[in-house]
């Protein structure tokens, strides 16, 4: 099968949405490692910030490879169109191949991404779930003093 250049090229729109979405990823975290900071600098020994900080610097290094692969995913395209176009087709479909691969790379740390942003999703809801136990135990303290009496 002969590679076409419009196949290289049909990955571009789907590369650039990727790289979109990853950008945002990482503008959305920026945002959240800079209000943690804040909320660091007010209460250091809070254990739910530390658990956040180590899952935001994971989360922001993922990003930097997926981001990496998804540049080089769309870097090795261009590449690969430049060979169909000078004629070695064969060059062209090894170039094609490795830049799907990164492609693919890029996605499986995407998704292993999206589990690790759950994670830390799921370590707020546990504080604010502990939050409102204690108050709701304390409030229980307050309504049974009152029936007594």
């Amino acid at each position: 099968m002969e590679l076409q250049i419009s196949t290289p090229a049909l990955l571009f729109s789907a590369i650039t949405l990727m790289m979109l979405a990853f950008t945002n990823r990482f503008l959305a975290i920026a945002n959240l490692i800079r209000g943690l900071h804040k909320k660091y600098l007010e209460n250091p020994q809070e254990d739910i910030i530390i658990s956040q900080i180590r899952n935001l610097k994971l989360r922001l290094s993922m990003i930097k490879y997926m981001q990496l692969c998804g540049v080089l995913s769309f870097l090795l395209c261009v590449v690969c169109m430049f060979l169909i176009f000078t004629g070695k087709q064969e060059a062209a479909n090894q170039v094609f191949i490795v830049s799907m691969l990164t492609l693919l790379v890029s996605l499986g740390i995407s998704l292993m991404e999206i589990f690790i942003s759950t994670k830390a999703l799921n370590l707020e809801l546990g504080d604010m779930e502990k939050l409102f136990e204690k108050r709701k135990s304390g409030l229980d303290f307050w309504f049974k003093k009152e029936k007594e009496e």
